[in-house]
């Protein structure tokens, strides 16, 4: 039995440097793929390589495909019309200046790192009422990044005021804006999946901001 023991060990010390020199004589090769430099084994399931950038629980999640895994786009409910009145009380619909409608909207989504960035456009319609609609309106736009659930999750918001012409004797009107960076961390693809951008109008907007103050003049 002891001498089997040392067979075997001279045999193991063996295998290890044909392995060594293996891999040795690979590492100087300047080739291609994952076999180069890390032979497989029969017996072991095929070689997969992690890159050394990314941790073992990150290369297990795929990374999200920007055409495939894009967040769609969908109106923020009760946020699909606005109406302006020219009284605020007890307006009939003889009182209605212009009624803002969304039509149609648009993505894109680019990985920029750890960050994905989205381009969102919505295309919408100012319709003159009967009071009268001013030369010029301002469309009250929010985008925001939802995520869906049992308690949904707000990742990231932003709003803004677009104005839009109104020329003399037009009854409607089409409008445009283009979201350029909505951008938001890139979550585990199957949170991913609950996304959601919402786009709707918001009278209420950014009122609640306080007024930036005013710089004192300087005494001479």
């Amino acid at each position: 039995m002891r001498r089997a023991y040392f067979v075997n060990r001279s045999a193991a010390v063996g295998v290890a440097a044909l392995l060594a020199l293996s891999l040795v004589g690979c590492s100087s090769f300047s080739g291609g793929g994952s076999s180069d430099w890390f032979p497989s084994i029969p017996g072991f399931s095929p070689v997969q390589t992690t890159p050394a950038g990314r941790s073992a629980m990150a290369a297990a999640e795929p990374l999200p495909s920007v055409d495939t895994d894009c967040p769609t786009v969908d109106i923020r409910q009760g946020a699909s019309t606005l109406a302006i009145a020219a009284k605020a009380q007890a307006p009939t619909a003889n009182d209605l200046r212009y009624q803002l409608s969304l039509a149609q909207f648009a993505r894109q989504c680019a990985l920029d790192g750890p960050m994905m960035r989205m381009r969102v456009g919505v295309q919408g319609r100012v319709i003159v009422g009967p009071a009268g609609a001013p030369n010029q309106v301002t469309v009250p736009i929010r985008y925001a990044v939802v995520q869906e659930g049992v308690e949904p999750k707000t990742i990231t918001t932003k709003f803004k005021r677009l104005p839009v012409a109104i020329p003399p004797g037009a009854t409607n009107v089409t409008f445009t804006d283009i979201e350029e960076d909505l951008s938001f961390p890139v979550p585990a693809r199957n949170v991913l999946d609950a996304y959601v951008v919402y786009v709707g109008f918001d009278d209420t907007g950014d009122r609640g901001r306080p007024e930036p103050k005013k710089a004192t003049p300087k005494k001479r």
